[in-house]
């Protein structure tokens, strides 16, 4: 059935239940039209509990069908739902639930937590299938704690509308940036879905009528396995899946069939140029690359033919974002100069929960400032530099760790690597490389050498590390970001953990 008309999820199902909707992690198969009578059987649960429009319901759900039921489930009565990362203890947990004054708290099997749970199927029993009354659209409001501090929600206005009405802006946003249409389409979840992006491509991907195939946690081979045997369309990844994707052997790469693919978006860290370059040569012209945060959603995005044509850029601010680049002094830069990004959108607005101090420290007016440091060319494609607080003065030079980072990672013996600012009597900060050796590489002073050597064509010399660590793992979290403050702060308490080979 053609769905190119019909304006989002909920219709789709009501016109073709019959459309496979979602393939779970165990291989299960769920119907549009059945995972509509349980979302229908959801917001009633949730209804007869008593939540009204405006109150929130968080979820401790690990990726699988329940995750986005809960998410169409509460998008279409009125409420904020705050899916929350399950690796998180306890204690952190029950603060963001506090904080967002959370009258339901959805769990599952395994996944329980502190203060009165229940899971979906204890909100759909008995509750009927049908479309609940007064229907209007509810928001997710994520819990980001930026680079210090405790956690906040990201809260948006409610729109007042039924989902119909704002389903079509958002679905011709998605199109504009990353080319996705409505249509018989599959696309792959490849992160866990307490995230933003990945929650946000799967819930949209069902409202353009596509089959979700939902995996519970990123295998390299897996991911290829279930490319083949789907035929998937379109993915959600991050660099670090593409790095671990390239060092398989040769023979387990050419064993997958991955034409079907047309748009693999990633997004929540850097993507080093070469590493981009090599997936491009592998699966063909189909990256997609958009920048942004939970706050200010997507503000810029770049196409596979715009990258080829200038790699390393995120691309030009997308559709109603206008984006400018200012110095500490809130004055505006020229083309080529590196300074602060501020960008402001026609979208929307939003507020840090319950922090009204946040919410104003983090806008200049109208424009909001993600933390990151990048310059625009003369055609207005944004380059990044860095997390201004990740930046390294060293000699009174800035350095931006992302660009050693990335020269070291075209090495074959670095698996990962995170480069930090170490404080120096003389220089301020000395520049610090702590490696993830791949396999069959040993750390030591031999390939300290050979990483060093690798450098010297690269990057210049006063960029270059002054001492190089080894450790077995680096902090990521499942969505690729490295925890560059917990790297730092575990060096700083004992940098001679580990293997350690100085530079000089």
């Amino acid at each position: 059935m053609d769905v190119s008309d019909l304006p989002g999820f909920y219709a789709i199902a009501a016109a073709d239940p019959g459309r496979r909707a979602v393939i779970d992690t165990d291989g299960s198969e769920t119907s549009y039209g059945d995972l509509l009578a349980r979302v229908n059987q959801v917001s009633h649960g949730l209804r007869a509990r008593g939540l009204g429009t405006g109150d929130v319901v968080a979820g401790v759900l690990p990726n699988g069908v329940d995750a986005l039921v809960l998410v169409m489930a509460t998008g279409q009565i009125g409420l904020y739902y705050v899916p929350i990362n399950w690796h998180l203890t306890a204690a952190e947990v029950a603060y963001i639930l506090g904080d967002c004054d959370a009258k339901v708290v959805v769990t599952s099997a395994g996944h329980a937590v502190p203060g009165g749970e229940i899971g979906t199927d204890g909100l759909a029993a008995g509750q009927p299938a049908s479309a609940p009354a007064d229907r209007t659209a509810g928001a997710v409001m994520w819990y980001t704690s930026g680079t210090t501090g405790f956690p906040k929600g990201v809260q948006r206005p409610l729109a007042g509308a039924e989902p119909e009405q704002l389903v079509p802006l958002y679905t011709w946003f998605f199109g504009q940036v990353v080319d996705l249409r409505a249509g018989d389409e599959v696309h792959l979840v490849t992160s866990p879905m307490y995230h933003s992006a990945p929650c946000a491509h799967a819930q949209f991907a069902l409202h353009l009528g596509h089959t979700v195939v939902i995996t519970p946690r990123f295998d390299p081979v897996n991911i290829l396995e279930l490319v083949e045997r789907y035929r998937v369309s379109n993915a959600m990844m991050v660099p670090t899946m593409f790095h671990r994707m390239l060092q398989l052997p040769e023979d387990v790469r050419g064993k997958f069939d991955v034409s079907s693919l047309r748009q693999v978006i990633h997004t929540a860290a850097a993507c080093p140029v070469a590493v981009k370059q090599q997936i491009m040569d592998w699966w063909g012209p189909v990256l997609y690359e958009y920048y942004g945060s939970t706050e200010s959603t997507i503000a810029f995005a770049v196409k596979p033919d715009e990258w080829l044509a200038r790699p390393g850029t995120v691309g030009r601010p997308a559709p109603t974002f206008e984006a400018r680049i200012l110095d500490e002094a809130g004055q505006e830069l020229p083309p080529g100069e590196p300074g602060l990004i501020y960008v402001k959108s026609s979208m929307g607005t939003f507020e840090y929960r319950k922090d009204p101090g946040k919410t104003a420290a983090s806008m200049r007016g109208e424009w909001y400032a993600p933390g990151d440091i990048g310059y625009l060319d003369a055609d207005g494609y944004l380059f990044l530099c860095d997390r201004r607080t990740d930046l390294i003065v060293s000699g009174g030079v800035n350095i931006y760790p992302a660009e050693i980072e990335a020269a070291l990672l075209e090495h074959p013996a670095v698996a990962d690597v995170a480069v930090i600012g170490v404080p120096d009597e003389e220089w301020g900060h000395n520049v610090v490389a702590l490696v993830q050796p791949a396999p069959g590489h040993p750390p030591g002073p031999e390939l300290t050498a050979e990483l060093l050597e690798h450098c010297g064509p690269r990057i210049a010399r006063f960029k270059q590390p002054k001492l190089i660590a080894y450790r077995e793992r680096l902090p990521r979290t499942p969505t690729g970001k490295l925890s560059r403050s917990k790297v730092r702060a575990d060096y700083l308490a004992d940098p001679s953990a580990e293997n350690t080979s100085s530079s000089l």
